[in-house]
């Protein structure tokens, strides 16, 4: 029982990987049927994943329908949280139906509070080092860092770093590097075996990981907003 005088909750600033979904266009019946897709080949592995929404490529599409957004996202599983760019009506617009909102890039004004430029987030020159193997369950967040693990990462198990990822036993868990914002990143692996690789939030899913397993030395980067995957 908590006393007259006795603080009830206490609030944190943190950092939390979220899944993000990139709108194209404002055909939600389109994004409903695609997403139904997926889901069904990959039974249960985005339930209850927070997603935030990017708005980039559709910040001069005025009629997005946010509450059937969020409904179409909620049927298939997701906890949609937030939106990140996107014009200011289109802000209001998702506030209205109760959504977050989210800045990706990280601002710096001068003496004047005039903006300067953006940058992405920084990443500091050394690196989280593992040497034990990941179990399924594990997850290992190297934060403005490298990440890299000298044994095998287990299905189930987890990676995520702000920068690079290099792993130097078997990758078959799922792997997040620049989760950030930080497009520069690569993963490297010498057996990729994954279920899922993502770069500043750009994923490629456990499906093509079957027809695409490599057993041999691997990179993947991300150019042109796509993920290339390359044998070294």
């Amino acid at each position: 029982m908590i006393t007259k005088n006795q603080a009830a909750f206490q609030l944190k600033g943190s950092i939390f990987t979220l899944t993000v979904l990139q709108l194209l266009s404002d055909d939600l019946n389109s994004l409903a049927k695609q997403l139904s897709e997926l889901i069904q080949k990959n039974p249960g592995f985005f339930q209850h994943i927070p997603l935030m929404v990017d708005l980039q490529k559709v910040h001069t599409l005025e009629q997005l329908d946010f509450v059937k957004l969020n409904e179409i996202l909620r049927k298939e599983g997701f906890i949609p949280v937030a939106i990140c760019g996107g014009s200011e009506s289109q802000q209001k617009k998702a506030a209205l139906a109760n959504w977050a909102i989210l800045n990706r890039s990280t601002k710096i004004k001068d003496e004047h509070g005039s903006e300067v430029k953006s940058l992405d987030p920084p990443v500091e020159n050394f690196a989280v080092v593992i040497t034990q193997p990941v179990r399924s369950g594990q997850q290992i967040y190297a934060q403005n860092k490298d990440l890299i693990v000298l044994a095998s990462v287990s299905p189930g198990a987890e990676l995520i770093a702000d920068g690079h990822i290099h792993v130097y036993g078997p990758l078959r868990g799922r792997a997040l590097a620049g989760v950030k914002g930080n497009k520069q990143a690569r993963i490297f692996c010498r057996t990729l075996e994954a279920e899922l690789v993502s770069i500043a939030g750009h994923y490629w899913v456990n499906e093509e990981a079957k027809k695409t397993a490599l057993t041999k030395g691997t990179q993947i980067y991300l150019e042109d907003e796509h993920l290339h995957i390359v044998a070294l």
